[in-house]
């Protein structure tokens, strides 16, 4: 039993498959963190780039002898080179493939660039557990979960003022016409970061004033807190409130 656990061949698969289940357990861990916060690339999709890495990396380890064999072809036509990281440097190229199909663009709104950055994220950590850097693998991983957790917190809760998380609303509200008015000019001099504001008569009702705005705005709950402060207003008969799509990100 010991002659077989020793055997070079046994030993190659025993690393292989240590190093495989390494990329299996840090990639999860990037995964479960994206998969908490619902984004597109979750659990799956981390563990199969970070595995998929490290079996290119181990191929281009392992899969090519470094001297040609074969009955056609004989020792003196054997270099003895190898270059080892001509496999797993496609890796860098291939990532950029399936990061580009992370990035969406709608309007003017660009989304899943963080996504996209963890997936080369998760190929570097795998070709990191390929070649047995364990220590560069696990520090990576866990910087990697900082950074996506902390920084998080940190623009949510210290960079208040910055434009990254400013939210932009769409808001419908109708009222009585004599107060339309004075709805106006409270909406304009209320938020500064307004965008759009239209005003004009019902045409189902002619008592009725239909103001429709567009405002940015980087509070906590913000919807709740512009309901409350429309159902202060004297005359404001309906109120909707909608995430705008052509909101300036990030």
């Amino acid at each position: 039993m010991e002659n077989f656990l020793n055997h070079p061949i046994v030993q190659t698969e025993i690393t292989v498959t240590i190093r495989l289940l390494c990329a299996v357990l840090l990639s999860f861990a990037i995964g479960l963190e994206r998969e908490m916060t619902n984004k597109y690339a979750g659990l799956r999709t981390n563990i199969l780039v970070c595995v998929g890495a490290c079996v290119f990396t181990l191929l281009s380890i392992y899969g090519f002898p470094t001297f040609a064999t074969g009955d056609n072809v004989s020792v003196d036509n054997a270099t003895g080179i190898r270059d080892t990281a001509r496999v797993a440097a496609q890796v860098v190229t291939g990532i950029g493939f399936i990061g580009g199909g992370a990035v969406l663009r709608h309007g003017a709104t660009i989304f899943g660039l963080t996504t996209a950055a963890t997936l080369w994220m998760a190929a570097s950590i795998g070709m990191a557990c390929g070649t047995g850097m364990y220590g560069l693998a696990v520090t990576a991983t866990i910087l990697t979960i900082i950074v996506l957790v902390s920084i998080r917190f940190f623009e949510r809760n210290v960079l208040t003022n910055s434009t990254k998380n400013l939210q932009r609303l769409k808001i419908n509200l109708t009222c009585e016409n004599s107060a339309s008015n004075n709805i106006y000019d409270y909406i304009v001099e209320k938020y500064s970061r307004l965008r759009e504001i239209t005003k004009k008569q019902s045409k189902q009702d002619e008592n009725i004033t239909k103001i429709s705005i567009i405002i940015d705005v980087n509070t906590k709950k913000p919807m709740q807190t512009i309901y409350k402060d429309f159902q202060k207003i004297e005359g404001v008969e309906s109120i909707s409130i909608q995430e705008f799509n052509e909101m300036v990100v990030k």
